[in-house]
């Protein structure tokens, strides 16, 4: 059997697979970010130990694979540092869950791990390269090459969310995500309407509002969807992968404000070369995306 485990900031989730990558058993659990990182790693010493009490009779755990919340080491499975989280700083959580289980792990960053799970188990299947993207509250991204996350040197790459859109320094992450687009939309309202109290809106309701005709609504979302665009095409300048997966609570918009305008955008703009070599398609894996990369990295840490 298998063990895939997703660290997040608030999110903590793991499953047990077999070796077809089937999920039999899931065990989620929220911790509270007060605590930090050792809330979190308390909450994996009682439950992955419990999760793993539901092997089938004669069976064990064979790897481990995990999508962490942050950049990461994957050469040797050390966190590097989780921006919403403190206390991952230089961890060794390959060791450290080797010393919890008796099974070795592979650690990888989570947006490349939900690259993977997508390309082997979601709308990237067939396809190669794909490139992962996942639009929330900030935005990542995980470049797969033959069923293999592309992380440069080793300490990660793909990351999109880093491009930036101006010499001023403004990263894509700053106008397109959602953290993004709610502090655009709010310095909106206030530059229109100086002396008016507005109650923060998240992406749904901004989004609702766009739909119902509010002019600063639709261009920020506009901002957002055109930059990302732009990202997009810096990537397919220099990668050009067959597939861009897009996922994330940003993405969840729909066609009508969210991918018809990308795609749009990107056929304007693309190196005209590479034009209809690729296309923009939602992720597939919805809750458990990031715990079908994981799985496929224990299928790799079990070989």
């Amino acid at each position: 059997m298998l063990l895939g485990i997703e660290i997040g900031g608030t999110k903590l989730q793991a499953c047990l697979a077999d070796s077809h990558g089937t999920i039999h058993q899931v065990w989620r659990t929220t911790v509270d970010p007060q605590l930090q990182a050792d809330g979190i790693r308390a909450a994996m010493r009682s439950g992955l130990p419990e999760l793993a009490s539901r092997l089938p009779a004669g069976q064990k755990i064979r790897g481990i694979g995990v999508g962490f919340g942050g950049p990461v080491d994957a050469r040797t499975g050390t966190t590097i540092i989780s921006h919403q989280i403190h206390g991952w700083e230089q961890f060794p959580l390959a060791e450290w869950l080797h010393n919890l289980l008796g099974v070795d792990a592979i650690v990888g960053n989570d947006a490349d791990v939900a690259g993977l799970g997508e390309a082997t188990r979601g709308a990237g299947v067939g396809y190669d390269p794909v490139f992962y993207i996942t639009v929330g509250s900030g935005i990542g991204g995980g470049l797969i090459l033959k069923g293999n996350i592309y992380s440069g040197c080793g300490l990660g790459a793909a990351e999109i969310g880093h491009l930036m859109v101006d010499r001023q320094g403004t990263i894509l992450e700053h106008v397109s995500s959602g953290w993004g687009i709610q502090k655009r939309f709010a310095a909106a309202l206030k530059a229109h309407q100086p002396n008016k109290h507005h109650a923060q809106v998240n992406v749904q309701e901004i989004a609702n509002a766009a739909r119902s005709g509010d002019p600063l609504a639709k261009e920020v979302l506009a901002e957002a969807t055109d930059a990302l665009a732009w990202g997009i095409c810096q990537v397919a300048a220099l990668i050009c992968p067959r597939r861009f997966v897009i996922g994330g609570g940003v993405s969840l918009m729909g066609d009508d404000l969210f991918f018809t305008p990308v795609r749009e955008a990107v056929s304007q703009r693309v190196f005209q070369p590479f034009a209809g070599l690729f296309d923009i398609v939602p992720a597939a894996l919805g809750e458990e995306v990031v715990l079908y990369g994981a799985l496929a990295l224990a299928a790799q840490s079990a070989k």
